[in-house]
């Protein structure tokens, strides 16, 4: 069917109308904001689409984006009076779209219009919020782009846009690279009960400024600022604009297979699982072997990550971000792949993978024989099976104060033990 994923499965859970290819995920924007788009062209006659099966499919695909800003470009070229829904079904919409999704929606671009748009106009006028970058761009004053290439050659103390490897060469062979260390344990001394903490987003001016001083080698004091969520976006900035994703290109299509393996059945689960629909043994041993194909600099720094995510999801009672939302947030700054972006159906595998990492985190990065696994490759001197503390890389005196971290609950486990 034309406008079909390839990569679409039966199993998904809203396959029937997914398979049409209405919605489709662009990318990012200018400002880093995902763009998520509507095709009408692509909607079938009305008595062959469910038209309240396609506003379920637009809420549970705008639910991976709205914890975020994003965008929404509406196609409308290709609406007739054969695939037009009604008006009751317009309204439908309209309630459905609550606050939730209208906080961070930055901009909705109409595309193609007619008349029939001034109907459409008025049910989603209010989603739409004044932009004032959008405002810039009409007076001619273009925007920054989403990554900001590093110079060539890079600077020596260079840190966003340039590889694990320049940064561990450049920082006396510490693993983990100073930015993702500074702000992680920032969050972890001051973040993590704060509610939304990484939903939020920052000034493109202050991100810059921030990144400016870091590649100039300068330290940052976040209290400067004087908001919590913006080491939050750092972090996140950092990740994205890495030359390759954290978990490698290689192990894209790997992971998109982890929504084929059965759950376990009920009866053989010793206690309820703490994600329920999620819980595998044998979803929790594909990431462990997953994670076994890694780079050893690579495996290091995604357990160094893990450790601290998991540690906010024990918070969520306070800061509302359970595994599952870290999921929602982490897993396209984690993982995407080498030509294009990731489509709509690689949401779920992507997501789910990611909150496995975080959920499972103490039996998906301990050893084998600590979790009763049988070990799928033999471990070696200096293997990422090694113990926690050999692989967690020294710290070292710098321009940029490295403040203490705290002890991972794996090596808090394990020196109980």
């Amino acid at each position: 069917m034309a406008g079909q994923d390839p990569a679409l499965s039966t199993s998904h859970p809203f396959y029937d109308v997914a398979r049409h290819g209405i919605l489709q995920v662009a990318g990012d924007d200018r400002f880093g904001r995902r763009v998520v788009t509507f095709s009408c062209c692509r909607m079938p006659p009305s008595h062959e689409l469910d038209h309240q099966r396609l506003l379920e499919y637009l809420k549970y695909t705008l639910d991976q984006y709205v914890e975020n800003d994003y965008t929404i470009v509406y196609f409308h070229y290709g609406l007739n009076s054969r695939n037009k829904p009604s008006l009751g079904w317009l309204q439908s919409a309209y309630k459905e779209f609550d606050r939730k999704y209208k906080k961070n929606l930055k901009a909705l671009y109409v595309v193609h219009p007619t008349s029939f748009i001034k109907v459409l106009w008025n049910i989603f006028k209010p989603l739409i919020r004044y932009d004032e970058k959008l405002q810039s761009l009409h007076e001619g004053r273009m925007p920054p782009p989403t990554k900001t290439p590093p110079p060539r050659p890079p600077l020596p103390t260079q840190q966003f846009g340039v590889s694990l490897q320049y940064l561990k060469d450049k920082n006396q062979g510490e693993l983990v690279p100073p930015v993702l260390r500074f702000t992680v344990t920032y969050l972890r001394q001051k973040g993590l009960r704060t509610e939304g903490l990484f939903r939020r987003s920052a000034s493109v001016q202050t991100v810059r400024e921030i990144q400016r001083l870091y590649n100039q080698g300068k330290p940052v004091n976040f209290d400067d600022y004087g908001d919590i969520h913006i080491p939050a976006v750092i972090l996140k900035t950092f990740l994205r604009e890495l030359p390759q994703p954290l978990l490698t290109f290689q192990a894209y299509e790997q992971i998109l297979g982890i929504t084929s393996l059965p759950l376990a059945p009920l009866e053989l689960r010793r206690e309820p699982p703490a994600v329920p629909g999620v819980e595998s043994s044998l979803r929790v041993t594909c990431c462990r072997q997953i994670l076994r194909s890694l780079p050893e600099h690579n495996y290091v720094v995604l357990r160094y990550l893990m450790g601290f995510l998991h540690a906010v999801s024990q918070e969520s009672i306070f800061n509302k971000m359970n595994s599952s939302n870290l999921a929602c947030v982490f897993g396209l700054n984690l993982i995407w792949p080498s030509q294009g972006s990731s489509s709509l159906s690689a949401l779920v595998p992507l997501n789910l993978f990611t909150e496995l990492l975080i959920e499972y985190y103490e039996k998906i990065f301990s050893a084998p024989e600590a979790s009763g696994e049988h070990s799928l490759a033999p471990p070696q001197q200096g293997s990422r099976a090694a113990p926690l503390q050999e692989a967690v890389p020294r710290t070292r005196a710098t321009g940029l104060t490295t403040p203490t971290i705290p002890p991972s609950p794996l090596t808090v486990a394990r020196r109980r033990l």
